[in-house]
């Protein structure tokens, strides 16, 4: 298989998967709200889709523009990328409808911490950063490697990560004063 052949599979593949995450985002989103869930971070959650979209259209620009063959060491990337998308369906599964690409808490509903939870505060978080590492390194696409996975740090440890946080100190606190209502 070319390597041009290749690129087009794995940037169709990513794609798919991101727009199908989406949906499903969409759906869980819709029944968290439904069950009392605030959402936190929605002025920033643009940012993040752009980014993300940012980065596809990056990988496009700098393959067609250079014309990257694969990586000397293929094998690395790829098999980071394939742990990452491991991971990503792990971590997926575990949270079921509770997962959206969005911060939705409810009052009182404990945290994840079966699965790759165990290991990892935020595995979906390991597993994009490994995929906007990893997938341009596969063709040498260094620039996008470079720029998104800077971007993608920047986005999760001063915006995302911390909204989180606040969202999450917020449930407890609903739920202490509910508990202590009701007591």
């Amino acid at each position: 298989m070319s390597h041009t052949l290749f690129f087009w599979i794995l940037l169709l593949f990513f794609v798919m998967e991101r727009l199908a995450e989406l949906r499903s985002a969409k759906r869980n989103f819709r029944k968290l709200i439904e069950r009392d869930g605030r959402e936190f971070g929605a002025a920033h959650y643009p940012a993040i889709v752009a980014m993300h979209v940012a980065f596809f259209a990056s990988l496009l620009i700098e393959f067609l523009s250079r014309g990257a063959p694969l990586a000397p060491i293929l094998l690395v990337p790829l098999l980071l990328l394939t742990a990452a998308q491991l991971l990503r369906l792990w971590a997926r599964h575990t949270m079921g409808t509770r997962w959206t690409a969005r911060i939705v808490v409810i009052p009182g509903e404990q945290l994840v911490t079966k699965g790759p939870f165990r290991f990892f505060a935020h595995p979906i978080y390991v597993a994009v950063a490994l995929e906007l590492f990893s997938l341009p390194l596969i063709f040498g696409l260094y620039w996008t490697c470079f720029i998104f996975s800077i971007l993608n740090a920047m986005m999760l440890l001063f915006i995302r990560i911390p909204c989180e946080r606040k969202a999450l100190a917020w449930s407890q606190a609903m739920h202490e004063s509910s508990v202590s209502m009701e007591t």
